[in-house]
C-alpha cells in the first residue's frame, strides 16, 4: 500500500472515531420539571352520609367544634312529615364509634338514691362529643326510674313493670329498650323482667286499656321469648321499628297514659341504627319554642327514622326532657326553658 495513502487512511479513521459522541452514562430525567407558582388544590373532605345530604339534612357538625371523622351531625330540612320542624341527628359510623349510658342506679322498687344529673353536668363529667337524654323517669317528688340501662354490661335499671290507669286493674306491658350485643349486633326489642327473671321479646304483650289485662309475660309469653342479655342498653318506649319494619307499639306498651303523648306533637328523643351500623341520634324542638314548631307525634318520628334508613329505632323520653349536646353546645331549644335534670343519658364517643 501506498505509504500516503495508509497513513491518510489511519488519520481518517482516528477522526471519525474522536468525533463520534460517547454514550451518554447519566440517567434519563425521572420526571418533568414542576410548572412555577401552582398552589395544589385543597382537599375536598368526602361527605361520609350523602344520601342525607341529598334528603335536605345539611352537614353542620364544624359548628360544633372539632369532632372525630367517624361522628357527624345534621340539621333537619325545614319540614319533617309535612311540620315545621327544627331537629338534629348525629351520625356515628360503629365500625369506629363506642356508645355508653349513664343513669342512676335503681333497686327492685325502681327507686334510687343517686341525685339526676343535667346532660351538661353528664357532659362537664364525660367529654363525649354527642350527649343526649335518656329513658324515662318520676320527676315530680319521687326519685324513681322507669326505663332499662346497662353500661358495660351492668345493668343498672329496669324497665317498669306495670302500668295502670286507676291503679285499680293492673297490667303488665313488654317496654322497649335498645340496646347492643356482646357479639355486637343491635337490636330494638321489648323486656319484662319479673324476680330474677328478665326476657326480651321481638314482639310486644298484646295489652290494651280496653281490654282486660293478659297473663304476666314469661319464657313462653309472648313467644320469641330469650332471656336478656345486652352490653349496653337504654329503655323506653315504644319501639318504633323493629327488623327493619315500622312497629310504633304504643298502645301496647301502654303509653296511652303517663305523660308520652303518642299521638300530640311534641319535643322527642330518639336512638337507631342503620344497617351499615350507623348509630343515629335524633332530637327535635316543639312546644313552640321556635314559632310555629310543635313538634312530632311517634308516628312521626318513627317514619322519619324509617327514611334516615334505620332497622331498629326505639323513642326515648321526650318533652321538657329532650336534649342533644354537640361537644357541650346546645342543638335545640329545650321546652323548659333551661335543660332537665334526668335519670338517663346516651352519649357518642
Amino acid at each position: 500500500m501506498n505509504s500516503k495513502l495508509f497513513i491518510f487512511t489511519c488519520f481518517s479513521v482516528l477522526l471519525a472515531t474522536a468525533c463520534t459522541e460517547p454514550e451518554s452514562t447519566l440517567p434519563d430525567w425521572p420526571w418533568t420539571d414542576p410548572e412555577e407558582n401552582v398552589t395544589p388544590e385543597p382537599e375536598v373532605k368526602k361527605e361520609p352520609n350523602q344520601d342525607y345530604v341529598d334528603a335536605g339534612w345539611t352537614n353542620v357538625g364544624e359548628q360544633y367544634g372539632e369532632l372525630p371523622e367517624h361522628i357527624n351531625v345534621y340539621k333537619a330540612p325545614a319540614e319533617l312529615e309535612g311540620k315545621a320542624a327544627v331537629a338534629y341527628i348525629a351520625v356515628a359510623d360503629m365500625a369506629k364509634a363506642k356508645w355508653d349510658v349513664w343513669s342512676v342506679k335503681a333497686d327492685d322498687s325502681y327507686k334510687t338514691s343517686d341525685s339526676y344529673r343535667t346532660p351538661s353536668e353528664v357532659y362537664e363529667e364525660v367529654e363525649c362529643p354527642v350527649v343526649i337524654n335518656g329513658g324515662y323517669f318520676f320527676y315530680e317528688g319521687a326519685n324513681y326510674t322507669s326505663s332499662l340501662a346497662v353500661s358495660n354490661g351492668k345493668l343498672l335499671a329496669y324497665n317498669i313493670n306495670y302500668a295502670s290507669e286507676d291503679w285499680v286493674t293492673v297490667y303488665s306491658p313488654t317496654r322497649a329498650a335498645f340496646l347492643q350485643k356482646k357479639d355486637g349486633s343491635f337490636d330494638a326489642c321489648w323486656t319484662y323482667w319479673t324476680g330474677p327473671k328478665h326476657y326480651t321479646y321481638q314482639i310486644p304483650a298484646d295489652n290494651s286499656y280496653d281490654e282486660a289485662p293478659k297473663q304476666v309475660p314469661s319464657d313462653s309469653y309472648p313467644e320469641k321469648a330469650a332471656e336478656f342479655e345486652a352490653q349496653t342498653a337504654i329503655g323506653g318506649g315504644p319501639v318504633l321499628i323493629n327488623a327493619g319494619k315500622y312497629a310504633n307499639t304504643w298502645s301496647e306498651e301502654m303509653f296511652d297514659v303517663g305523660g308520652v303523648n303518642p299521638t300530640s306533637n311534641n319535643p322527642r328523643t330518639a336512638i337507631g341504627v342503620t344497617a351499615e351500623k350507623k348509630l343515629v341520634f335524633f332530637v327535635c324542638e316543639g312546644r313552640n319554642q321556635t314559632e310555629g314548631v310543635a313538634g312530632l307525634t311517634t308516628e312521626d318520628l318513627a317514619n322519619v327514622l324509617m327514611d334516615l334508613g334505620c332497622v331498629e329505632a326505639i323513642n326515648l323520653d321526650g318533652g321538657g326532657s329532650s336534649c342533644m349536646l354537640v361537644n357541650g353546645k346546645e342543638t335545640i331549644k329545650v321546652s323548659d326553658g333551661s335543660q332537665r335534670a334526668v335519670a338517663s343519658t346516651v352519649m357518642i364517643m
